[in-house]
């Protein structure tokens, strides 16, 4: 199962909401989750109004090995830039290692 945390969409039209979820990546876009991790509100201008995530839970998915979509990874890093710190810390390392690898093979 591939696991996806991206965004759903909510509201009415001409006024949608967005709930950040966790998600097969098979399931439609407003269809069944795992878990709520937050919400998006673009119609509002301050951004506690606009923006609620919650950290240690995506953290959790992020080990778990869910993957973020595009414009999930934005939204957080306007508010959680460390989350997106450690990704990409683990990127580099897992870059480097193999590169060693590869190294020590030629």
């Amino acid at each position: 199962m591939a696991l996806k945390i991206r965004l759903r969409q909510q509201g009415r039209t001409n006024r949608a909401t967005y709930r950040l979820v966790v998600t097969d990546s098979r399931n439609p876009r407003d269809g069944k989750y795992v878990e709520a991790l937050g919400w998006y509100n673009p119609i509002e201008s301050e951004l506690e109004k606009m923006l609620f995530i919650k950290e240690d839970r995506i953290q959790h998915w992020l080990d778990v090995g869910a993957q973020l979509s595009e414009r999930a990874a934005t939204l957080i890093a306007r508010t959680a830039p460390n989350i997106i710190r450690s990704i990409t810390a683990k990127e580099v390392a897992r870059r480097a290692k193999k590169a060693e690898k590869r190294k020590a093979t030629a």
